[in-house]
């Protein structure tokens, strides 16, 4: 483990890795103020350039770099697919993504192989988007956010981690890090409520979720509908490709 907070001392303990994970970034489940919107960029963008540069001063450097992003890097969309070979998007979440990218793929100056993952919206039973879920909906208040068209391109922990142990092997280039069949905000509630056997009819208003979260509410509120098109041609056999079952094994 090392820390971006000083990147020279991480710099120099890292020459004798075999990779570079950097999953460092400030959390974006919070309102965006432009005090934040500023530590989101700092801690994404310029501690990657602070690495980086502080690894082209050294000797020894590990031969693999590869770099989280997320699929906020396309253009929210309730009729467009999207793959890795797919442009990005142009609000805020989009252009930190394309920056953030951008200063990651320098590490291929440097002669690393370079991978990066756009992860999607990550299932897992200890952290993360389900766990701040399962409370409300267990009491039976679950529903649909804003219309509930709005695409969710989910992923099973154990493949996220399966993805980045594929980039860790060898692969390089950008990877979807979602599941091969993303669903809707109704349908993935629907699934939810059944697996937890649950109603989930409330709704939450559009309007309520901006009064609270201002700008960020849009992560909620819109999506994407990504297709992880290059991390199937690289080899990568998903263990789950059903929501459902990612939910039914994450809640049994």
């Amino acid at each position: 483990m090392a820390s971006l907070r000083t990147p020279q001392a991480a710099a120099q303990s890292l020459g004798t890795c075999d990779a570079i994970v950097n999953l460092a970034g400030e959390p974006i489940a919070q309102r965006w103020t432009d005090a934040v919107k500023e530590r989101l960029r700092t801690s994404r963008v310029e501690g990657t350039r602070a690495l980086l540069d502080a690894l082209a001063r050294e000797e020894r450097r590990p031969p693999a770099y590869v770099s989280a992003s997320a699929v906020g890097y396309y253009a929210s969309s309730e009729t467009e697919t999207y793959t890795e070979a797919s442009p990005a998007g142009h609000d805020f979440l989009a252009e930190l993504c394309r920056q953030w990218e951008h200063e990651a793929q320098r590490a291929a100056e440097l002669g690393m192989r370079v991978a990066i993952v756009r992860t999607g919206v990550v299932l897992g039973s200890d952290g993360g988007a389900l766990a701040a879920m399962l409370p409300i909906f267990r009491l039976g208040l679950g529903g649909v956010l804003g219309s509930g068209k709005q695409w969710t391109s989910w992923i099973h922990i154990d493949d996220i981690v399966g993805i980045y142990r594929m980039a860790l092997d060898g692969a390089s280039g950008t990877f979807n890090g979602t599941a091969p069949h993303p669903v809707t905000n109704i349908e993935f509630t629907q699934q939810l409520g059944a697996a937890l056997r649950r109603p989930a009819v409330f709704a939450v208003p559009g309007f309520a979720l901006r009064m609270a979260l201002g700008e960020a509410s849009e992560v909620l509120l819109t999506g994407a509908r990504v297709l992880p098109q290059h991390t199937l041609e690289s080899g990568y056999m998903f263990r789950f490709t059903a929501v459902e079952d990612a939910l039914r094994d994450l809640l049994q």
